[in-house]
């Protein structure tokens, strides 16, 4: 690799580009001291919100949906439909979605825009392709019948662990997002829909001969068949299930699976699909609007909505901690009068930690003592590793330069929980251990192949990068050492690291590479050499790097090029200074990048999507991704061509 050093940029351009964003970053402060921006998934949240006030018949608000449609009518795609990303493709389950909102709002058929929608959808297959979880939802408004979605008895609930189908044995998110749902499919409730709106127009057949789903693209031929076999059994004893004993024993266990996660106002698993099958859950039991538990969640909904002066949608959850967390990290790159604000976001995490309730993750590790934080304000039973590894990162940092002790105990705490929460194949998930039954992909309900939380690249990536900062190698740390070999074993033969929660090998490398460094692992090792190439490799023309959605397809054979963002230049940026690259010429076009494409308010504009719920379903917009991460980038690059070492000292 050409490691010349190029002339460096003007340094006062540099400066001051640091210090303006810095600046602005400060002035989003929210008053209490810590940061959240607004976080965008695809039209399908902001879709069901709309049909969910349907579906309960609540009165119509006029202004809100007018703003809502405003925003639906604004991501619709060229070819006319909706997509999961930014200018992505034509995606049935959220166009019809989209298109059944748009009607339901008031806008006509025969609408330009409404036209286009349908006669996309027709072209690709009709409303039919739809997804497992539209077709819940057409169910319950009447569109299909119960016989085009899977059985999803609510007996499960009685089941024991040794089961081979068991709740505790998939991810919390689709464990939060079954329950409710089970009673629902128990009881086949049937939405209000005062207005009467359907959308058989969406479909080319009957809809009430519409049968199952067809095998999605990850499904194995054996396992779905065997699955279906299994669904057609449950199909036919489900009638002879719903009038047995043990069905309200089964229904009232769901409910009370619910109400012991609930979170106050932050709702179940504090997440919209969850939330929402919870208050039609209410709704088919007869809880009336007023009942408490009900009307908790309902209000916790309207807390996710962003609601602008022509425009509104609804987020699928906030991200206070992430974002904080992350904001620090930035902020202490960037040093100065920062560092004060940034230790003012850090107290205001330190209180979050959870220290005494043992979640769902405690089912596979009950010896293990709780103390991670959790993705959003109030998520008790579902902490996650990546916020609770970059949250003690910081810490740390802080630490080494204030002898008060007061984060002691909240890192040896987190420390504590992430080494407990490792996985047998060395690697680390989200939110459990060892959730690795991967036939359960393949059930009719998971055609969207997220049904797990396995181990994920990025994720053992910042947990190794924590235990490295905090002194463990892989000579005096077991974990440290599988971590490792885990991330040995997973580099693909071009060099990158998939990325499973940032969009993607860019995001995964990125991430991977600065755990290696942290541990320790020599810059001229080949797996450093073949990821820092491969970052250089896949540089655009204009100095940035960039990568969308459909690097996530099952066939993937390498790197497509994608127009430029800020947030992924950056993450190329960190991870080529992580392997000892900050003097290297693709660094130098990197920093100019950002530098000239600043705004004049200090921030970056980005409207491509650069995170990912799930893989080839659902994407996310994090608004601060393109606010903290160039900061950081710069930042950094300033102060390692200050140094002699010119290498990264701390975990990120």
């Amino acid at each position: 690799m050409d490691s010349s050093t190029p002339e460096p940029e003007n340094k006062r351009a540099l400066e001051a580009s640091i210090a303006s964003a810095t600046r602005a970053l400060l002035g989003l402060r929210q008053p209490d001291g810590h940061w959240v921006f607004e976080l965008e998934a695809d039209c399908t949240i902001p879709a069901e919100y709309v049909l969910l006030r349907h579906y309960l018949g609540e009165p119509v608000d006029a202004v809100l949906e007018a703003k809502i449609a405003n925003y639906l009518r604004r991501v619709q795609g060229a070819h006319g439909g909706w997509p999961l990303v930014h200018d992505g493709a034509f995606d049935m389950s959220a166009s019809v979605k989209s298109y059944f909102a748009l009607k339901m709002i008031g806008d006509k058929p025969d609408a330009p825009h409404m036209a286009r929608a349908r006669e996309a959808i027709l072209a690709n297959g009709g409303g039919i392709n739809s997804n497992v979880f539209t077709r819940f939802m057409l169910a319950m408004f009447g569109v299909m019948t119960w016989n085009s979605v899977p059985v999803l008895p609510v007996e499960i609930m009685l089941l024991p662990l040794w089961f081979p189908f068991h709740i505790n044995k998939i991810s919390y998110w689709a464990r939060t997002t079954i329950v409710p749902l089970m009673v629902l499919a128990a009881l086949k409730p049937r939405a209000r829909n005062s207005s009467g709106v359907g959308i058989d127009e969406l479909f080319l057949q009957d809809t009430r001969s519409i049968g199952m789903t067809v095998r999605a693209s990850h499904q194995n031929w054996g396992w779905f068949n065997f699955f279906r076999v299994v669904d057609i059994g449950l199909r036919a004893i489900e009638p002879w299930l719903s009038k047995q004993k043990w069905r309200a024993r089964a229904i009232d266990r769901a409910v009370a699976f619910v109400e012991e996660r609930l979170n106050g106002e932050d709702g179940l698993g504090a997440i919209y699909p969850p939330m929402a099958n919870a208050v039609m859950m209410y709704e088919v039991l007869g809880k009336g609007a007023d009942y408490p538990p009900r009307a908790l969640t309902r209000r916790g909904l309207d807390r996710l909505l962003v609601v602008g002066e022509h425009e509104a949608y609804c987020q699928p959850c906030v991200s206070p901690v992430w974002d904080t967390a992350l904001t620090c990290h930035a902020l202490l790159e960037a040093g100065g009068d920062a560092v004060g604000p940034a230790k003012q976001g850090l107290d205001w995490l330190l209180p979050r930690q959870e220290l005494n309730l043992k979640g769902d993750w405690a089912v596979k590790r009950p010896n293990v003592r709780p103390g991670g934080w959790a993705f959003q304000y109030n998520n008790a039973y579902y902490p996650d590793l990546d916020d609770t590894a970059v949250v003690v990162i910081a810490m740390d940092r802080v630490r080494r330069d204030d002898d008060s002790g007061k984060y002691d105990v909240a890192i040896d705490r987190g420390r504590e929980w992430i080494e407990g929460l490792q996985s047998r194949d060395g690697g680390f998930a989200a939110f459990d251990a060892d959730n690795l039954q991967r036939y359960l992909n393949n059930i009719p309900f998971s055609d969207h192949g997220a049904l797990l939380d396995p181990p994920t690249e990025d994720v053992t990536a910042r947990c190794l990068s924590m235990l490295a900062q905090l002194g463990q190698t892989a000579q005096n740390s077991p974990a440290v050492a599988e971590a490792v070999e885990f991330l040995r074993r997973t580099q693909h033969s071009e060099g990158s690291w998939h990325g499973r929660w940032g969009m993607n090998y860019v995001y995964g490398t990125w991430s991977v590479l600065c755990a290696l460094n942290a541990v320790g692992i020599d810059h001229q090792d080949p797996i450093m050499r073949r990821a820092a190439d491969w970052l250089v490799s896949i540089q655009n023309s204009d100095g940035g790097w960039g990568e969308d959605a459909t690097s996530y397809r099952l066939d993937y054979n390498g790197y497509e090029q994608a127009p430029t963002t800020a947030s992924q230049t950056a993450w190329a940026l960190l991870g080529l200074m992580a392997a000892g690259e900050v003097e290297h010429p693709a660094v130098a076009r990197g920093v100019e990048y950002l530098i000239g494409t600043q705004t004049g308010k200090g921030l970056w504009d980005e409207q491509r999507y650069t995170a990912t719920g799930f893989p080839r379903v659902f994407y996310l917009r994090y608004h601060g991704y393109s606010k903290f991460f160039p900061l950081w980038a710069l930042a950094r690059y300033r102060n390692l061509r200050s140094t002699n070492s010119r290498v990264v000292g701390v975990g990120m």
